[in-house]
Parts: structure tokens; C-alpha cells; sequence
């Protein structure tokens, strides 16, 4: 995926290249889960647990529909490392199936600049969505892939040592970074970066060095973000999200560039999954020992090195999983809702962001605002979020069907 285009016909390998890589069915139906959950916001799950608040099994989906708020890890904050995982794993078959077409280094380096800008504005704009201006930053998915992209697609190029050096240095590089920076004074008030000074989530000690908006990441942002046209000076991001964070978002893709690299090699089928389950438990363990150790909490938010390994490590476990279940057994049929939605994920991807809005009001013009309470009001917007989803999917399917494929 090089440039933005509207493809006619569906991607398959060059025809008599004996070079160029097979298409693998478990890593669009991987990126489909992903962005299936990432669409599915529109359930709002977290409306039913609170219109049954005694009910576990709502109180359960509703948690794992939702961020945490600092440390810890829920499935949904799964999505956006695994999507920058899966980035990485397509790599070497992007690279071995551009070689076997006769592209050169420098014509494949210049798509991947291009198509690292594209990725960039293209968060800008769906950040802006709603705005009096464009809202210049950088923590959008595709725009943290995009800052990293370039220096991912050379890594793509060196030996696996490398690339697993390449790793160590950022990880530890920004570890120390944070832990170098200046703790907040005593007096330091966190109502003024959008918290409180009695925030449950302010960690102690060592700790503090991660905490949500004085930490180095905010700190670079308060000035680099203020050198763009802004409605009002930038001071904090709400949620504590940070530019910076694409340097360890890097580090995610390398280890999907490694995964990707593995599915590759001449290793045997099951030697492959064994290596991928293996490395998924390591990456788990290490980063809850880190966080557990207290030498690095475990924060999706800031992206901490812990949580590089931890996410990384799920990323392994359920590549190994889908690897195994589709790729080498066979078992495809049950995944086809996914693989059309894999197939086409910057579609989905703009879809959940620009038109879920004027689906749902569209629904409910031509329904009815009652309509949707068919089992009662606890679950209107449950089954009007399904109906949302539901459509996003059809039109999903007619794209497929169509052959129509949105890359960049």
C-alpha cells in the first residue's frame, strides 16, 4: 500500500513470480477484528451498563468497549496497537511482492514518504472533523503510524538482528527520556492540564514520571504543538495522548515487522506459530514484570516501553491464533465478515470516523426514534448502533464485491 487509489480488481500475487508472497486470509481477518471493534463504538455498550447498572454481563462488555483511564489494558485498547502491528507484519510481503514486480529501492522509498504524509494529514483531518480550523496534532492512529512509517519501511530492508536492535534502542531510549525528565514541583497543579490533584490515577514516586500531562511527552507538545495555528494556545491533551508517542508506536511495528518476517521465513507452518505463541507470552510477561517492578507503568495512552511489550505481546498471541486456525487448518468460512472488513481497512477506518453520524440520523429520519426501542428503552441505542453497524458492513460488502479496494 503505496499511494491512495480506488482499485478495480483484488489484490493477488503476480501471476508466474515464484518470489512474490501468498496472500494470508488470517491477517485480514486479524485487521478486520480490529477495525470491527474499532466500528462497533457505536453500539454504545457503556449506555446499556449504565441503564443496567446491577447487570455484570453489560458491566463486563461495557469495560472492554472503553479506554481505562491510566494503567491497565482493556480490549479496546488492544485496537490501535494491534492495527500498528498488523502494519508491520504486511511489510516484508509488501516489499517481496514489489520486488518480484521490478520496483526499485527508490521508487518504493518515495511511496512509502508518500504515503507516510498522506497518513499524517489524513488523522489531521479526521481530528478536525468538526472544527472552526484545522486542529494540528499528531495522536491519531494513522498519523502516529505515518510520523514512523519512513524509518519502519528502512528497517524493512536489515537483517532481523537489526531490527531487533533497532527495538531495544527505542525502547529504552524512551524510557529514559521519561524517567530523565523533572518531576512536577509540590505545588504543581493538575487542574490546569485537565486533571485533579486528587485524580485516583496520579502514580507516587519513581512512578510520577508517567504520569497523565507532566510528563516529557507533554512537556514537548506544550511547545511543538503552539508552533501551529491553533484556535487557543495548546496546554494539555484531554485524554493524555502525546505526539511523542509515535517513537514507541515504531517500536510496536517493528515487532509486527518481525512477526511478519517469521510468516515468511522457510520455518515450518507449526514451528511459526510455536515461535509467534512463544514470543507473545515473553512480551506479556515482560511488561506486567516492568509494571509490576515499578520500573515502567504499563499506560496505552503515553505508550510507554511496558506497554510496547505488553500490547506487543497480545499482537503475537492473536496473529498465532488466527495463523493457526485459518491459515493451516482451514477453518475460513466463519471469518468472512472480518476478511471483507480487512480487506478494505482505511475504508472502514474513514467510515467509522466520517459516516456513522449521518447513518444513525438517517435511521432514525426514516424509522422513527421509537423504532429502535423494540426491546425496551435499555437497549434503544444498542439495536441502533447494530442497524448503524449493519449498514456500515453492506456497504463494506458492496465495495468488496464490486472489487473495490481504498489503499494508501
Amino acid at each position: 500500500m503505496t499511494t491512495l487509489t480506488l482499485e478495480t480488481e483484488k489484490p493477488s500475487p503476480p501471476a508466474a513470480v515464484s518470489s512474490a508472497p501468498p496472500r494470508l486470509t488470517s491477517m485480514d481477518t486479524y485487521r478486520g477484528l480490529v477495525m470491527f471493534l474499532m466500528m462497533a463504538e457505536v453500539l454504545s455498550l457503556s449506555r446499556v451498563a449504565r441503564a443496567m447498572p446491577e447487570n455484570p454481563f453489560w458491566r463486563f462488555l461495557a469495560h472492554h468497549q472503553s479506554h481505562v483511564a491510566w494503567i491497565g489494558c482493556s480490549l479496546h485498547d488492544l485496537i490501535q496497537p494491534s492495527f500498528s502491528f498488523l502494519v508491520g507484519v504486511a511489510l516484508p510481503f509488501s516489499l517481496a511482492s514489489r520486488t518480484a514486480r521490478g520496483q526499485s529501492r527508490t521508487r518504493m522509498t518515495l511511496h512509502a514518504a508518500w504515503r507516510a504524509l498522506v497518513l499524517i494529514l489524513l488523522g489531521v483531518f479526521l481530528r478536525s472533523i468538526g472544527r472552526h480550523q484545522t486542529t494540528w496534532t499528531f495522536e491519531d492512529t494513522l498519523s502516529q503510524i505515518g510520523l514512523g512509517y519512513v524509518a519502519l519501511f528502512l528497517l524493512g530492508f536489515r537483517p532481523v538482528r537489526e531490527q531487533w536492535a533497532a527495538l531495544g534502542l527505542i525502547l529504552a531510549g524512551y524510557w529514559a527520556a521519561f524517567a530523565l525528565y523533572p518531576l512536577p514541583g509540590v505545588g504543581f497543579d493538575y487542574g490546569k492540564v485537565g486533571e485533579s490533584n486528587t485524580w485516583s490515577h496520579l502514580m507516587t514516586g519513581f512512578a510520577a514520571h508517567w504520569n497523565k500531562n507532566s510528563n516529557a511527552a507533554w512537556a514537548f507538545d506544550t511547545w511543538f504543538l503552539n508552533l501551529f495555528p491553533r484556535e487557543k494556545p495548546f496546554a494539555f491533551n484531554g485524554g493524555g495522548y502525546a505526539t511523542l508517542s509515535f517513537i514507541p508506536t515504531l517500536g510496536t511495528m517493528i515487532l509486527g515487522l518481525i512477526a511478519g518476517g517469521v510468516l515468511r521465513s522457510q520455518r515450518a507452518p507449526w514451528a511459526k506459530v510455536k515461535w509467534l505463541a512463544a514470543a507473545g507470552l515473553i512480551g506479556l510477561a515482560a511488561g506486567a514484570a516492568l509494571g509490576w517492578l515499578g520500573i515502567c507503568p504499563v499506560v496505552k495512552r503515553i505508550w510507554t516501553p511496558s506497554w510496547v511489550l505488553y500490547s506487543g505481546g497480545w499482537c503475537f498471541l492473536l496473529l498465532a491464533g488466527f495463523y493457526l486456525l485459518i491459515d493451516l487448518w482451514g477453518r475460513q468460512r466463519w471469518a468472512f465478515p472480518l476478511v471483507v472488513i480487512g480487506m478494505n481497512s482505511i475504508a472502514a477506518y474513514c467510515m467509522a470516523h466520517l459516516f456513522d453520524g449521518f447513518i444513525g440520523s438517517s435511521l432514525e429520519i426514516h424509522l422513527g426514534a421509537n423504532a429502535f426501542n423494540l426491546f425496551g428503552a435499555a437497549y434503544g441505542r444498542l439495536v441502533h448502533g447494530g442497524l448503524v453497524l449493519l449498514v456500515m458492513w453492506l456497504l463494506l460488502y458492496w465495495m468488496y464485491r464490486r472489487k473495490i479496494f481504498l489503499r494508501i
